[in-house]
C-alpha cells in the first residue's frame, strides 16, 4: 500500500470556531463543502464530520425533484438556489415542501 494514503475520506476533524454549539446530525459548511456533524460539537472543541453518504436535512420549504443539485443556505437548510449559498450535493429523493429532505451529500 502506498504510504503517503492518510485515510478514505468518508469523515473529518473539523474544530468549531463558529461561535455556538453544533448539534449531531446539523449540516456543517467546511470551505466549498457540507458535512455533518457525528456528534455534538461544542464552540472552540473539535469532532468529527461525515463528508458523504445519504443524510436527512432540513428543508427550507421549497419542492425539491429527486436528483436536482441542492445546496445549503444560511439558515442550515436546504435548498435549490445556487446563490449565496454551498453547494451540498443532490437530493437523493424527492421532497414537497416537507420539512427535510434526503440529500447526498458533496456528490
Amino acid at each position: 500500500m502506498a504510504l503517503n494514503h492518510i485515510q478514505k475520506g468518508n469523515h473529518m476533524t473539523w474544530t468549531n470556531n463558529t461561535g455556538a454549539a453544533v448539534e449531531s446530525g446539523s449540516a456543517v459548511p467546511v470551505g466549498s463543502k457540507v458535512g455533518v456533524a457525528l456528534v455534538d460539537i461544542p464552540n472552540d472543541e473539535t469532532g468529527e464530520l461525515a463528508m458523504g453518504e445519504v443524510w436527512e436535512l432540513p428543508n427550507a420549504g421549497v419542492e425539491i425533484l429527486q436528483g436536482a443539485t441542492v445546496y445549503l443556505d444560511g439558515n442550515k437548510a436546504i435548498t435549490t438556489v445556487a446563490e449565496n449559498n454551498i453547494q451540498a450535493g443532490f437530493a437523493f429523493a424527492p421532497a414537497a415542501s416537507d420539512e427535510s429532505v434526503r440529500v447526498k451529500i458533496n456528490s
